[in-house]
């Protein structure tokens, strides 16, 4: 079952993401969030765009969210997305129905760019993302320091809608 993220999942959605902290490149922090400030990023996401769980058996398999692209209010169209899955419940197409329902309600908001920024290499994520329909649109060398080596990152895009002239305005997502 899908449904929105709230404050009250920060401890859950933590024991998700701090794996990827931990033992891997894939998220670039160095220290894992307290359940206090993960609380807070979730809440202040829910602002403006949709943070969504996957849950499995009463237990929250993965998640997935929206960010701003960028600031600046040009960038009002483009959209950042990440998903972290639980490790044993990668490979099970919960990451594809958390992104499609993402998609949806990203549409509903007029956001018509996605751009996901990988660490590169992950070949699993830019399956993930290709499948989706999601292209390469840059490669960035070793950007990123963590685990006593340079990682890069690529970022990939994908198109959700034509760009009109003028654009439809964008809706916050407390509004849909």
């Amino acid at each position: 079952m899908l449904r929105e993220a709230s404050p009250e999942d920060a401890a859950a959605l933590l024991s998700i993401y701090s794996p990827y902290v931990i033992d891997t490149s894939i998220a670039f922090e160095y220290e894992i969030p307290s359940v206090e400030e993960f609380s807070q990023r979730i809440s202040n996401t829910l602002k403006r765009y949709p943070y969504l769980v996957a849950e499995i058996d009463d237990g929250i398999a993965g998640y997935a969210y929206a960010s701003a692209f960028h600031t600046s209010a040009a960038y009002g169209w483009c959209a950042e997305t990440s998903i972290y899955l639980n490790q044993s419940m990668r490979g099970l197409g919960i990451g594809t129905l958390l992104y499609q329902k993402l998609e949806e309600i990203l549409k509903m908001q007029h956001i018509l760019n996605l751009n996901a920024c990988i660490a590169y290499p992950n070949p699993e994520s830019i399956a993930f993302h290709k499948k989706l329909g999601y292209q390469l649109t840059a490669h960035f060398h070793h950007c990123g320091f963590k685990l006593n080596s340079w990682h890069d990152m690529i970022w990939m895009e994908k198109m959700l809608g034509e760009h009109s002239i003028p654009p439809a305005n964008f809706i916050p997502y407390p509004e849909i």
